[in-house]
C-alpha cells in the first residue's frame, strides 16, 4: 500500500486534510497500520471477553473480576514500563508486549476452541494481557513525538483517537458480534491474538529509535525524576488526581454494569451490545476528526476540563436508558466528548514534557488516573447490586463529573495555555 504515500511531501495531497499529515512519515505509516490492525482485535476482544465472563459467571461481579484481573497487574507495573520505555528502544519494547498478549490471547482461543475455558483461567490469562499493556503504552506514547514533525502532533493525536474508536468502538465490536453470535468466543480471541502478531511486524519493521541520554541512572532514580516532574506542574498532578477521582466513581460501572444492562434488562443480543459500543465509536470518530482539521484549541486546557465534564455527565444517560438505541445516544456523546478532550490533552502533554521524560510521565499518567480502577470494578458489583444498576450508573456520572470540573479551578491549573512549547518536547 506505500506506493499510495508517493510524493507526499509536495503541496497539496495530505496537506489539504490536516488528520492525514502525519501518515507522511514512514514510520508512522507503519505504527499507524500496525496500531488499526491491533485496534480491531482488541474491539472483538471486548465482546468476547465481556460476553464469555457472563457466559461462565452471569453475574455483575464476573466481569468486575475480570477488570480487576486487567487493571492490577497493568498498575503494577506502569512505572517500570514508563522507565524502560525511556532507557531502551522503545519499538522493541512494544514488539515484545505484542507478543505476550498475542500468547494470552491465543491460549484464551485454545481453551474455548477445546470447550476447557473456565471462569479462572480466563481470569488468569487477564493478568498477562494487562501486564503487556503496561510496558505497551507508555512506549507508544512516548515514540509518537519522535516520529512526527512536531507542527503534526496535534494531527496525529487526532488520528490515533480517529483511529480507536473506529477500530475499538465500531469495526471491532461489530465483528465481534457477530463472530461470538455465530461461532462462539474461540475464533474471536483467535483474530485479536493474529492481530497482535500483526502489530508486532509492523512495529519491527520501524527504524530503531534513540536511547534518552538523560534517563540514564538507575530505574528507581528514573521513575523519581519523572514523579518530581509532575510534581512541579499543577496542570499535570491536577489533571492526574481528578481522573483518578472520575474514574473511580464512573469506569468500573461503565465497563461491566453496561454489558449487563444490555444482556440482562434490556434482553438483547452480542450484536446489539457491538452496537452500542459502535456508536460510541460513531462519535469519537467525528469528534477526532473535528480535531485534526481544527488543530490544539487556544485554551486547551480549559476545553479539555469542559469535554470531559459533559462526557462523564453522559454516564447518567446510562442509567436513564430504557433501549438499546438510547444507549447508543449517550454512548455516542460519551465517546465524542472523551475524544476531544483526550487528543488535547495528549498535544499538551507532548508539547510541555521534555522528551528524555515523555515515556515516564505518560506511565505516571496511567498510573495515578486508574490507580483506584480496581477498586471501581471491586465496589459496582455490590453497589448495583444493593441500589441497582441505573441508581449505579447515575450517581457515578454526577460524582465524576462533579470532581473533573472542580480540578479545572485549582491554582495555576491553566498556566500552561499560551506557553511555548517546552524545547526539548519540540525538537524530539
Amino acid at each position: 500500500m506505500q506506493h499510495s504515500f508517493e510524493g507526499l511531501d509536495r503541496p497539496g495531497g495530505l496537506d489539504r486534510v490536516g488528520l492525514l499529515r502525519p501518515l507522511r512519515g514512514r514510520d508512522f505509516r507503519l505504527l499507524w497500520a500496525g496500531m488499526s490492525v491491533s485496534l480491531v482485535g482488541d474491539g472483538v476482544f471486548y465482546i468476547a471477553v465481556a460476553w464469555t465472563a457472563y457466559s461462565l459467571w452471569n453475574s455483575p461481579v464476573s466481569m468486575s473480576i475480570v477488570g480487576i484481573a486487567m487493571t492490577v497487574p497493568t498498575i503494577a507495573c506502569l512505572l517500570l514500563g514508563g522507565a524502560v520505555s525511556d532507557r531502551y528502544d522503545r519499538r522493541r519494547i512494544m514488539m515484545l508486549a505484542d507478543l505476550g498478549r498475542c500468547l494470552a490471547v491465543g491460549l484464551l482461543a485454545g481453551l474455548a476452541f477445546a470447550h476447557a475455558l473456565t471462569f479462572s483461567a480466563l481470569v488468569e490469562l487477564a493478568v498477562l494481557y494487562g501486564i503487556g499493556t503496561a510496558f505497551f503504552t507508555p512506549a507508544f506514547e512516548a515514540i509518537v513525538p519522535g516520529i512526527v514533525a512536531p507542527r503534526d502532533l496535534a494531527q496525529a493525536n487526532a488520528l490515533d483517537q480517529f483511529l480507536r474508536p473506529v477500530a475499538l468502538r465500531l469495526a471491532g465490536p461489530a465483528l465481534g458480534g457477530w463472530l461470538v453470535g455465530a461461532f462462539g468466543s474461540g475464533l474471536a480471541f483467535a483474530l485479536d491474538g493474529a492481530s497482535f502478531l500483526a502489530s508486532a511486524a509492523a512495529v519491527l519493521a520501524m527504524r530503531e529509535t534513540p536511547v534518552m541520554r538523560a534517563a540514564a541512572g538507575s530505574t528507581v532514580a528514573a521513575v523519581a525524576d519523572g514523579l518530581r516532574f509532575v510534581r512541579r506542574n499543577v496542570w499535570l498532578w491536577g489533571t492526574l488526581v481528578s481522573a483518578a477521582i472520575a474514574y473511580l466513581a464512573f469506569l468500573g460501572p461503565t465497563e461491566t454494569l453496561l454489558p449487563y444492562l444490555v444482556k440482562n434488562v434490556l434482553h438483547g443480543s452480542p450484536g446489539q451490545l457491538g452496537l452500542v459500543f459502535a456508536a460510541g465509536g460513531a462519535g469519537a470518530i467525528g469528534a477526532a476528526a473535528a480535531m485534526g482539521q481544527l488543530g490544539q484549541p487556544r485554551r486547551d486546557i480549559t476545553f479539555i476540563y469542559v469535554c470531559w465534564t459533559l462526557a462523564t455527565l453522559t454516564v447518567v444517560g446510562y442509567g436513564l436508558g430504557y433501549s438499546v438505541p438510547q444507549l447508543m445516544v449517550a454512548c455516542l456523546l460519551f465517546n465524542a466528548l472523551e475524544a476531544a478532550g483526550t487528543v488535547a490533552w495528549a498535544t499538551v502533554k507532548q508539547r510541555h514534557i521534555p522528551a528524555s521524560l515523555l515515556g515516564r510521565v505518560s506511565s505516571l499518567d496511567w498510573l495515578i488516573s486508574i490507580s483506584l480502577l480496581p477498586v471501581s470494578f471491586a465496589i459496582t458489583g455490590p453497589v448495583a447490586g444493593l441500589v441497582g444498576a441505573r441508581a449505579t450508573l447515575v450517581g457515578a456520572g454526577a460524582i465524576g463529573a462533579a470532581a473533573t470540573f472542580a480540578a479545572l479551578f485549582l491554582p495555576g491549573m491553566r498556566d500552561v495555555e499560551g506557553r511555548a512549547p517546552t524545547t526539548a518536547a519540540a525538537s524530539a
